[in-house]
């Protein structure tokens, strides 16, 4: 497996640590930078890369550590330095060459070095000898051990496989030169939600060990084969995901998911977010703890700042990644992009309940009225599930989701009339949100039953073809 190791440092890593901490290698090994300078490599004398040192961030989330590290992170308490050294899985050595330079990190700035294993005992004062690269790496890209014509392979082998800053370098490289990504891990790591929903879709894969030589998907089950530079599912479930899954207990842990759009006018003073918070705060009585690109969310909530740097970025569409308090698990991608009704943002939020809790069903009606009023509710899908709450995906086959609910937004209501929409073939009949002249629907699903809520987006969808036909 390759070797990622992470330096928590009380203070910012400069330039003069960073160069302390490079010269681990030795006084032979060379320097270079990619990423426009965000990556510094230490390679070898042919230049090819040892080891990649990505740029410190600065984690103000409480509780984002110890979500993503789990307990080899213990005692480590934000805000902290992060920064990632990646070792070459081609490179012999590598492993204890980005231990050492975490390890002189963090001697010279206070901290600790992630996981603790990987900590030079000698504190990294001694450079690591007899490192040397075995062939030429496949890939430019510092994350991407593997790059075939048709997937770039990134192997990982943590707790929890977060969507980091190189990860997310990774699948947008991959997907602008139409490969897919193939993260590979033994049975023992998870997937946060955002690395589960981005990494969606064939070709791209959650790639696990077996523990006795094979694979299989962590996602479906299915065994998987290397063949013609990809892994191809063998269309039989694996062994071993069918045994996980069997050993897996019901914890009487729950999730609620929702899934949801707005839409509103892109004028001067929209500020982004508000659903969203709308959402956390009535869900789990406080506002989000944490955003940022990638995981870790690294910055303290702030809706003037996420839409600033969105403003910036327009019109290319962002990608936000938030939590909440590790107190109340909860976690959300958020997509803005500009369309030709105003500014969207679709939103995903999935918060966990421990043992004994339960999901506030009976507040989500008022919830959704809210929505609709105040932020451009188009629509909303709530489900809930038996699953983890700390919200990470195993690897094993878990309850799938039970729909709660369905809401439409007060545009859509209007276009297809209020009226027909209410006249769905379900025993009860949606909950109006606001008066008559602007209102959204609250549609329950009855029993969680996914016929009845096949049944009810068939009847809505004939209601728009009706409308397209008339106009």
């Amino acid at each position: 497996m390759t070797t990622d190791v992470i330096a928590l440092t009380e203070r910012m890593p400069d330039a003069w640590s960073l160069v302390a901490g490079l010269m681990a290698g030795g006084p032979d090994m060379g320097v270079a930078t990619v990423g426009e300078g965000a990556v510094i490599q230490l390679c070898d004398d042919q230049g090819r890369p040892l080891a990649s040192i990505e740029a410190p961030m600065l984690v103000r989330t409480p509780g984002e550590v110890a979500r993503l590290l789990g307990p080899g992170a213990a005692g480590v308490t934000e805000p902290v330095w992060w920064t990632e050294v990646r070792a070459s899985t081609a490179a012999r050595n590598s492993a204890a060459l980005a231990g050492a330079l975490a390890t002189r990190l963090v001697t010279q700035l206070g901290g600790a070095v992630w996981p603790p294993e990987a900590a030079a005992a000698d504190g990294g004062a001694a450079p690591v000898a007899d490192v040397v690269t075995a062939s030429a790496p496949a890939a430019a890209q510092p994350a991407v051990d593997v790059l075939t014509d048709s997937v770039a392979a990134v192997i990982q082998d943590r707790p929890v496989v977060a969507m980091t800053a190189w990860l997310s370098d990774a699948l947008r490289a991959a997907l602008e030169s139409e490969r897919g990504l193939q993260i590979v891990t033994p049975r023992t790591s998870r997937l946060s939600l955002p690395t589960r929903s981005l990494l969606s879709g064939l070709p791209n894969r959650w790639v696990v060990q077996d523990g006795e030589g094979g694979y299989f998907d962590g996602q479906s089950g299915s065994g998987l084969v290397w063949k013609n530079g990809a892994f191809t599912a063998t269309g039989t479930p694996a062994p071993a995901f069918v045994a996980a899954t069997a050993e897996a207990a019901d914890t009487g842990e729950q999730q609620l998911l929702l899934t949801g759009v707005t839409c509103r006018p892109a004028d001067r003073g929209l500020q982004l977010g508000g659903a969203l918070e709308t959402l956390w705060q009535r869900l789990t009585g406080a506002p989000p703890a944490g955003w940022g690109t990638a995981e870790p969310a690294n910055l303290s909530w702030s809706r003037q700042e996420l839409t600033e740097l969105a403003r910036r970025r327009a019109p290319d569409p962002s990608l936000f990644m938030v939590v909440g308090d590790p107190s109340r698990p909860a976690v959300s991608t958020m997509r803005v992009g500009r369309t030709t009704g105003g500014v969207e943002e679709d939103l995903t939020l999935a918060l966990g309940y421990r043992e004994g809790a339960e999901p506030p069903l009976d507040t989500l009606p008022d919830l959704a009225a809210e929505l609709v009023a105040g932020h451009g509710l188009v629509s909303l899908l709530i489900q809930r599930r038996r699953g983890r709450a700390d919200l990470t995906v195993p690897a094993h086959l878990e309850a799938a989701p039970a729909p709660v609910a369905f809401v439409l937004g007060a545009e859509a209501v209007r276009d297809l009339g209020l009226a027909r929409a209410r006249r769905v073939p379900l025993p009860d009949g949606p909950v109006q949100l606001g008066p008559a002249s602007g209102a959204g629907l609250y549609y329950p699903v009855p029993d969680g039953s996914w016929d009845a809520f096949q049944a009810l987006m068939g009847y809505l969808h004939s209601l728009g073809k009706e409308r397209d036909a008339d106009r």
